[in-house]
């Protein structure tokens, strides 16, 4: 199944309140996973970390940043 909507962000932290005003949800926060998304429990949108965005848009695992 499809994500409702996609989301590009930058950092790794997105804040989702549904849009639609009043008739949206309650605001969440979320974590992007190590692999750079996210999708809310309430509406389905899917949050993009940027350096994730071509990988995710084409179907293909994106690359998981090195840390040292």
């Amino acid at each position: 199944m499809q994500p409702f909507e996609t989301i590009h962000v930058e950092g790794s932290v997105a804040a989702c309140n549904g849009g639609g005003g009043p008739l949206g949800h309650p605001k969440v926060y979320l974590n992007l996973s190590a692999e750079g998304k996210a999708e809310c429990p309430y509406c389905s949108r899917l949050f993009v970390r940027g350096a994730h965005r071509a990988a995710v848009e084409s179907g293909e695992p994106a690359e998981t940043e090195a840390r040292h």
